[in-house]
């Protein structure tokens, strides 16, 4: 491969990718739970968060795409496996399946995590003059933001 000249040194493109490689994790772990939630929901609001959930998990299968290419994008490998999205996500799997209420909460808090991720990977992205890594980032942010807002609204 040809060396990468985009103006931005090799070590912060190892740093802001280390940081998109975490924000790829959680991502992911976040599609994988709220694919499992829309299969499972179940109750009063059946409808509601099932049709949700989908248009969560298609918002975030495409988000996990724009994140891996960026990674590939400052030349180095995107992660994965599952084991390596283990390892660096700030998610915790869900065991079993929990009831509608429980899942909103786990969502909202998901995507809070997503947010705080996302914070971490701006800075680092911001301190390279990165643009590309930091809008990419930032619009991330953005859509966790408001959902993890609209989650909230759900409780009763």
């Amino acid at each position: 491969m040809s060396t990468i000249n985009i103006g931005i040194n090799l070590q912060d493109r190892e740093h802001i990718a280390n940081h998109l490689k975490r924000l790829l994790a959680d991502s992911y772990t976040l599609y994988l739970q709220t694919h499992n939630f829309h299969w499972n929901v179940t109750g009063s609001q059946f409808r509601e968060l099932h049709l949700m959930f989908e248009e969560h998990y298609n918002e975030l299968a495409l988000a996990v795409d724009e994140i891996a290419e960026r990674i590939r994008t400052l030349g180095f490998a995107a992660p994965g496996t599952y084991r390596a999205f283990v390892e660096l996500s700030s998610i915790e799997e869900v065991e079993g399946v929990p009831e509608a209420g429980k899942m909103i909460e786990i969502l909202n808090q998901s995507h809070e995590t997503l947010v705080r991720t996302s914070r971490e990977a701006l800075k680092a992205a911001q301190a390279a003059d990165d643009e590309s890594s930091a809008a990419l980032i930032s619009d991330r942010m953005r859509v966790h933001e408001k959902t993890a807002w609209m989650l909230r609204a759900l409780r009763d």
